[in-house]
C-alpha cells in the first residue's frame, strides 16, 4: 500500500490585457509525501519584479482562494498569519523568478497554488506579447 501524499496541482498562467501581456509560468504538478518540502518557483517576463508585488494563492479543490503571500523585488514580504510558519518567499530579479517554499506539507495543503502580479499602474508600459495565452491543468492523483 502507498502511503499518503499531497499532490501541488500547478496551472501554467499567461495573464494578458489588451495588446500587451505579462506572463507567469509555473510548472505543471508535483506530488509531495506529508512532512516533506516543497520549492515551486514562477518565472516572469513582461514587467520588473522591483516594481511590482508577486503574490503567491492556492485554492483547494471545492475550497475558496487562500492567499500564501507577497514579495517584492528587493525582498519585502508579507505573509497569512496562518502560513507564515511554513511558507517562505523569495525573488531573484536577475533570473525573474520568485519562489514559493513550503516546510511540513499535509493533506490540507494539497491544492491549485497560483503566482499573480497586482495589477499595472497606469505609468508603466508593457512589452507586447509573442506567445499564445495558454492555460494548462493536470489532472489530480492521490496515492
Amino acid at each position: 500500500m502507498f502511503s499518503p501524499s499531497v499532490l501541488l496541482l500547478l496551472l501554467l498562467t499567461t495573464v494578458t490585457s489588451g495588446v500587451h501581456c505579462i506572463e507567469l509560468t509555473q510548472p505543471a504538478s508535483m506530488v509531495v509525501t506529508p512532512g516533506q518540502s516543497m520549492s515551486l518557483t514562477c518565472t516572469v517576463s513582461g514587467f520588473s519584479l522591483s516594481s511590482y508585488w508577486t503574490h503567491w494563492i492556492r485554492q483547494p479543490a471545492g475550497q475558496a482562494l487562500e492567499w500564501i503571500g507577497q514579495i517584492l523585488g528587493g525582498g519585502r514580504t508579507y505573509y497569512s498569519d496562518k502560513l507564515k510558519s511554513r511558507f517562505q518567499l523569495t525573488v531573484d530579479t536577475s533570473s525573474s523568478t520568485v519562489t514559493l517554499r513550503g516546510e511540513n506539507l499535509q493533506a490540507g495543503d494539497t491544492a491549485v497554488y497560483y503566482c499573480a502580479r497586482e495589477p499595472h499602474s497606469e505609468t508603466h508600459q508593457h512589452r507586447p506579447c509573442t506567445k499564445t495565452p495558454a492555460v494548462f491543468k493536470s489532472p489530480l492523483y492521490r496515492y
